[in-house]
């Protein structure tokens, strides 16, 4: 997108067309929503607002998932990186077992939708595996599974040697394996949305940026360059990508970059050494890295960094590296698409719910848990705009966006330090 091969690499050079959608010219006209931002969120809104009879236009200032929807990893995770007990613990025992309940039956409603509307975005649903580095991250996952459990989840422990034969190498010292959640192509899954909420009515609109919202206390007046739409209610959907009109939103969250690295497919042998099974993996490194296999069998390697100025290199060399002594029968690594973007966190790891002005709603801060969370918390929106909850009944309280501390530091530590981090070197 827009001339950068390294915005979305594997995910655009692999996903089948968004619809058409122009640009918003011209007045057009009154409808009950409109919808600032074609990800999930967003995506998901517009579809089941329109299925619910409402009348949606959607802005989206570039194209559908250019933000962090169309460039992550792709594991379809259940609940958040947080710890189970903590929902509970930070919302109070309603907003936290709600939260806790509505975000670990989240895949679910992926998959639904996946088979539901026909996408085409290679969805595999195998799980996916939390993998232990060493005793830190074997406590670590051990305590996990044992608050899943708690919780109903269908997690199971592996120990080292299970680990080993389900991954493929003996680096690490066991593995969550959550049956509940798998992969997807996540480009693709967005413009799969895209598809649903127009055939469903929803009126899409692409590089039409928002540049003013004005309130004329009947209703909302939404002005791009070129156009204006009049809304009852307004849903920024725009996350760690916010621009302009709501800055509070980026503001509350520090951006941490993640890379993306793809190879070219593998051979039979290969395939059928490493994850077998085609679960998605993420370790438990501070500095942590990811897996997953695409459907040609390409072996998707990511960590933290930026893919810019010294990082693209130190990067790159160190997921050769990295690859070699995880599997070994790799050989010489050659990466075919690299690609990377930003994750926003908030400072308790939790999604905020805000009120950004008169029925102006907005979820925000997945912490790199956005495909199933967005999609879940998309639809939310829609129940609560057409009337079927109230907002009372959201799974997360009203908060006001608090901007977080020392954010330009510590987004510049997290770029740099790892690249300090890799390198150093692979450690698994």
């Amino acid at each position: 997108m827009n001339d950068d091969q390294r915005s979305h690499g594997l995910w655009e050079a692999s996903a089948p067309a968004a619809p058409a959608a122009a640009r918003l010219a011209g007045h057009a006209g009154a409808v009950d929503v409109v919808i600032v931002g074609g990800g999930f969120t967003g995506l998901s809104a517009a579809l089941h607002l329109c299925e619910g009879g409402a009348g949606v236009v959607l802005l989206e200032a570039e194209e559908f998932g250019f933000g962090g929807s169309g460039r992550n990893v792709g594991l379809v995770n259940a609940g958040l990186w947080a710890m189970p007990r903590t929902l509970p613990d930070l919302l109070g025992p309603v907003y936290g077992q709600r939260l806790l309940q509505l975000l670990g039956n989240a895949p679910e409603l992926v998959y639904q939708l996946v088979d539901r509307h026909g996408m085409d975005c290679q969805a595999v649903r195998n799980g996916t595996l939390h993998c232990a580095v060493g005793a830190r991250g074997l406590k670590e996952i051990r305590e996990r599974w044992r608050q899943w459990k708690e919780a109903g989840a269908p997690v199971e422990l592996l120990d080292a040697d299970a680990t080993a034969r389900a991954v493929g190498t003996t680096a690490y010292s066991g593995s969550l394996l959550d049956r509940r959640a798998g992969t997807i192509q996540p480009l693709a899954y967005v413009r799969g949305l895209a598809h649903a909420a127009a055939n469903a009515g929803a009126r899409l609109h692409t590089r039409s940026r928002v540049v003013s919202v004005q309130d004329r206390q009947t209703h909302w007046q939404v002005r791009t360059a070129e156009g204006r739409v009049d809304a009852k209610w307004i849903v920024v959907a725009t996350d760690a990508y916010t621009r302009d009109i709501w800055p509070e939103l980026q503001q509350q969250q520090v951006r941490l970059p993640y890379f993306n690295m793809a190879t070219r497919p593998l051979g039979e042998g290969l395939r059928a050494r490493i994850l077998s099974n085609r679960e998605g993996v993420w370790d438990t490194r501070k500095v942590l890295s990811s897996f997953r296999f695409d459907r040609d069998a390409r072996l998707v390697f990511g960590s933290v960094g930026a893919l810019r100025g010294a990082g693209a290199r130190v990067h790159e060399n160190w997921g050769r590296r990295a690859l070699a002594k995880l599997f070994p029968e790799l050989g010489s690594v050659e990466f075919e698409y690299e690609w990377y973007g930003q994750i926003g966190m908030t400072s308790d790891a939790l999604p905020r719910l805000h009120q950004l002005a008169r029925n102006t709603l907005s979820f925000t801060g997945y912490n790199g848990r956005g495909i199933a969370p967005g999609t879940t918390l998309g639809r939310e929106l829609a129940r609560l705009i057409l009337g079927r909850i109230d907002i009372m009944d959201l799974p997360l309280p009203l908060s006001d966006p608090e901007k977080a501390a020392f954010k330009s530091a510590r987004e510049a530590f997290y770029e740099y330090g790892a690249v300090a981090a890799h390198a150093a070197g692979a450690r698994f």
